[in-house]
Parts: C-alpha cells; structure tokens; sequence
C-alpha cells in the first residue's frame, strides 16, 4: 500500500487540529476582531448584488462581516466543527444568505467565475500547495473580481524567515509555511492574477492565547518560550520579543485581480 501523499497527510492534519478548537478560535481576539477587518470591508466595496466565498472561514469572521452587504456568502472550511459553529452564529444573527461546504479549497465543486470576491483570513499558511489553491480561486474568480488575501507575511531575510517558521511549527505541526508577500504575489501570477498589497500591520501574538487555544503540548511550549529567549538582537528587535513571551509579526492583505 502507497503511503499517503504530503499534501493528503498535511490536509488530515489540519482538519483534525482545528476540529478540535472551533469554540476557542470562535472567541479568539486575533480571528473574532482585528484590525484588519474594517479593511476586509472597505476593500470588499460590496453593494448587496455580489456572490462571495469564504475560502478556510473557520468559525465564520469574514462570512459574517460580509453577508450583511452581500447577495450571498459561501463559507468553506475542511472541518465541519468550524462550519456549525459559523452556522450557529449566523441563525443567531438571522443571517439567512450564508451557505457552507466542507471540502478542500485546491478542489472546489462550483463553476469557474461564480463568485465576485473571495477571501481567504489566516488559511495560506496551512495550504500544502499554495499555487494549486490559488490556481483553483483563481478559476473561481469571476473576470471583474478580486481576491483578498490576508495573512502573516514572512521577512525576505532568511535568518526572520526561518526563525518565524521554526515558531509557527512548533506551536502547530499544522503549520506548512508563512510566504513573504513577494512569493504571494509570484504564486498569484502564475495563477494568471495581478496581486498588490492593500494594507499592512503589526500583530501582536499574546503569548498564553496564542499556545492555548491550539492546545499546543507543554514540552512545545516550552520549546518555544526557550527559542524566543534564545533569539538574538537582531530577531528580538524584528519580533518585539516581550519578557511574556509575546511577540509581533507581520501582516497584511494582498489585493489580486485577473490580468
């Protein structure tokens, strides 16, 4: 018998952790507020006729920032306890434009340009294969769309970007990698999208909450704590390393349209 493929392995992977945490994702302050939603909205520009997908929704933040001023909110996600528990939150909002699939986003059942905008908040960084998702949305995109893309962004500077991803795993094996934002905008390109950066932060990650509601292990928490004491100057001041442990990234939306 074959052995499953790394993408197979990685997509089990996330499903089984994140179905694990939908209630402390639901409540998180980095997914249920930021500063990046008000952004999400203006960008979005919607006018009550556009059909939009919410690409690895979670416990619903984006879907139910946009159903309000949207014809209609596709929600995807591969864990189905995410999906209920966006379900559950649009029936107490009497949100009734809102429908939800659980499937793969490199695999997606609609036909191509079904949908005026896309969103994908804090998903990229668990695709096995980026281009082939963004190839897939991309199909997806009506020809006047746009995708909106947010996520942390890694630092071109290998020393960052490697201490970024060494953090990331560690908290979550269902990490695969942060990209800077000139590798989101070539994987868009070759995907046949034009991707320019429409807003930038800071986020800060509280250390306790960031470990905790991933139900990250105790000997990896402890891991972690000892490479954020560890680290140099030069990657303490990049991270605003904290005594706590805390620590800030950086993040950003991309804006990609069809050429």
């Amino acid at each position: 018998m074959a052995a499953p493929s790394p993408s197979r392995s990685t997509t089990h992977l996330v499903h089984d952790t994140f179905s694990a945490v939908a209630e402390q994702y639901a409540v998180s302050t980095v997914h249920a507020q930021g500063e990046d939603l008000p952004e999400i909205l203006r960008l979005a520009a919607l006018t009550g006729t556009e059909h939009v997908l919410d690409a690895g929704c979670g416990p619903g933040p984006v879907s139910l920032l946009l159903a309000p001023t949207a014809a209609r909110v596709t929600a995807v996600d591969l864990s189905e306890p995410m999906l209920n528990r966006a379900r559950r939150t649009a029936a107490e909002r009497s949100l009734t434009n809102m429908v939800f699939h659980r499937g793969n986003l490199a695999d997606l059942p609609w036909p191509d340009a079904s949908f005026d905008l896309i969103v994908s908040r804090y998903a990229a960084h668990h695709w096995p294969d980026p281009q082939a998702v963004v190839a897939e949305l991309a199909r997806l995109l009506a020809p006047t769309g746009q995708l909106l893309l947010i996520d942390v962004m890694a630092d071109p500077d290998p020393l960052l970007d490697t201490f970024l991803n060494a953090l990331e795993i560690l908290r979550d094996p269902s990490h695969v990698r942060d990209h800077s934002q000139a590798q989101w905008q070539a994987i868009c390109q070759r995907a046949g999208l034009v991707a320019v950066p429409e807003f930038a932060w800071n986020l800060r990650l509280e250390f306790g909450p960031w470990v905790t509601r991933i139900q990250t292990p105790e000997a990896r928490v402890a891991a972690l704590q000892e490479l954020l004491d560890g680290a140099s100057t030069e990657v303490r001041q990049a991270f605003r390393i904290e005594d706590d442990h805390s620590f800030t990234v950086p993040s950003a939306i991309l804006s990609a349209r069809p050429v």
